[in-house]
């Protein structure tokens, strides 16, 4: 089970006319609690922003599923209704969830999207795909895990 958080950065960002410009940013990451998350983020970040950053938000993100394409460079959050039908009272029953898709394009999101939820057993039906601000997403890696892929590497 993934416990996903979005946390916001603030960092000066050299813009492409030179000029710093102080941005915050939105990124997902993995993490078990609060403070990892902090942890986390700020370790992910440090080969990447030069200067100082603060960490302006972190708050907890309600996904489901995330689909990765890594053809895809930004980020699509779906809402797609399980149906399941109410036994003693007859009727369809409506359970809304949060997913995310890396796509490049609202088409490719609908079509990750698609095939992510291919073997499915349960009816569904998307309701919404929206372009989220997501700068990045990084997903809990054990130390093993990356051990491995660095040995492989060589």
């Amino acid at each position: 089970m993934h416990n996903w958080f979005e946390c916001k950065v603030s960092y000066d960002k050299t813009m492409e006319n030179g000029t710093l410009k102080k941005v915050t940013e939105p990124y997902l990451v993995d993490a078990l609690s609060f403070t990892e998350a902090e942890a986390r983020i700020i370790e992910e970040l440090k080969p990447y922003i030069s200067g100082d950053f603060t960490i302006a938000d972190i708050k907890r993100a309600k996904l489901a599923e995330l689909f990765f394409n890594e053809n895809g460079d930004r980020y699509f959050k779906t809402k797609i209704y399980f149906i399941t039908l109410d036994e003693k009272s007859g009727t369809e029953k409506k359970t809304a969830v949060s997913m995310l898709a890396q796509a490049c394009d609202l088409k490719e999101a609908l079509a990750v999207i698609e095939k992510g939820m291919e073997g499915t057993m349960a009816d569904y039906v998307i309701a919404s795909i929206n372009e989220t601000m997501l700068m990045d997403v990084f997903p809990y890696e054990t130390a093993e895990k990356t051990k491995i892929e660095y040995l492989k590497e060589e």
